[in-house]
């Protein structure tokens, strides 16, 4: 397999990277390890945490972040899993996930092996997000202590950058990565054909298979945002994906510009998406607000994008996520709700 076809965008950490921002990251995140199935943290806003290991077959243990509601229910609750973008961890999306659980859904999110702060290892390693992904779910259905109150028909997926292509993928996608050669031909300056040019990325087996990604049809709607590689799944890449998906793009994404990225996911759904086009919004706004310290470390994610209100948005990017996944893994009828498409304002709802 060539060194374009393996390629898997770096994104949210490889832009610090870029930066030389990687190091002061990490020391901000920490590097504690959680236990296998460590204590439930105190609950905040009806919400408990719990931080474990959940196994991967013969590949080392993945860190898991699960945010449940704290009121018991007679009813099975969805499940929603979160993909996070290159160089992230399961905390990437902390605030969003916190939104679901309070709106009764239980989340977990996870740290791709080998594709987060503290390694890169293996961040070209598709197949493996997508795997690791599906033993995510294995384990919240069959090993985690929660797992008699979640209802395995309901089981929903958020991906962000790196992320939503993994989602994607495991979704039904079939990216074609050969396309990375034309694609870097035509926008060499591109961040992602920048990237590949130049780190070294591992060649695969002499005559195998060039990418076999595992796909897992438990997944039954997606949330995906400014998804990474988009054109690789040009044409009908995406024709088995025919979950409700909710697709959102930032108007001013600077690391995954138009038309290459979000334009041919769109454009390849066999059912059209509900749509959302953030006008104004850098490709990082998609991460929550920073905290102090880190926006001390981390400019590049963290640095406010020009006549944008990160934190407004974030409170209609919550409610659109959340009424999305209620509306198709409701108990009742999981394909009811009707596709609603806009674009989004800082602080304000959808604009039609």
């Amino acid at each position: 397999m060539s060194t374009r076809s393996r390629l898997f965008a770096g994104l949210a950490l490889a832009a610090l990277v870029t930066a030389g921002l990687v190091p002061a990251a990490a020391r901000v995140l920490g590097s504690a390890q959680a236990a296998p199935q460590a204590a439930p943290t105190a609950a905040r806003d009806a919400v408990v945490f719990t931080r474990v290991q959940a196994p991967d077959g013969d590949q080392p243990d993945i860190e898991v972040g699960i945010w449940s509601p704290a009121e018991a229910s007679p009813r099975l609750r969805p499940l929603i899993v979160i993909s996070h973008g290159t160089g992230g961890d399961f905390r990437s999306h902390m605030a969003t996930a916190q939104a679901l659980a309070r709106a009764g859904f239980v989340v977990a999110a996870l740290t791709h092996t080998g594709d987060n702060w503290r390694d890169q290892s293996r961040s070209t390693d598709l197949a493996g997000r997508t795997r690791q992904v599906s033993a995510l779910i294995d384990f919240m259905l069959t090993r985690w202590d929660g797992r008699a109150g979640i209802d395995p028909r309901r089981i929903g997926a958020f991906g962000y950058s790196a992320g939503g292509f993994t989602v994607l993928a495991a979704a039904g996608g079939r990216p074609d990565l050969t396309r990375m050669t034309d694609h870097c031909r035509t926008h060499p300056d591109n961040f992602d054909c920048r990237l590949v040019s130049q780190h070294a990325v591992p060649a695969g087996p002499a005559g195998g298979n060039p990418l076999a990604i595992p796909t897992d049809p438990r997944i039954r709607a997606l949330v995906v945002a400014a998804p990474a590689l988009g054109f690789t799944f040009a044409g009908r890449g995406l024709a088995a994906v025919t979950q409700p998906v909710q697709l959102w793009q930032a108007g001013s994404d600077q690391i995954l510009p138009a038309p290459e990225y979000v334009e041919p996911v769109r454009a390849a759904l066999p059912n059209p998406p509900e749509f959302f086009r953030v006008e104004g919004a850098g490709h990082f706004d998609f991460m929550p607000p920073c905290s102090t310290e880190l926006k001390l470390f981390a400019r590049a994610i963290c640095a406010p994008t020009p006549g944008f209100d990160r934190a407004a948005f974030h409170e209609t990017f919550g409610r659109e996520v959340i009424r999305f996944f209620k509306a198709h893994l409701a108990a009742s009828s999981p394909d009811a709700a009707p596709v609603r498409a806009g674009g989004v304002n800082p602080g304000r709802g959808p604009a039609s």
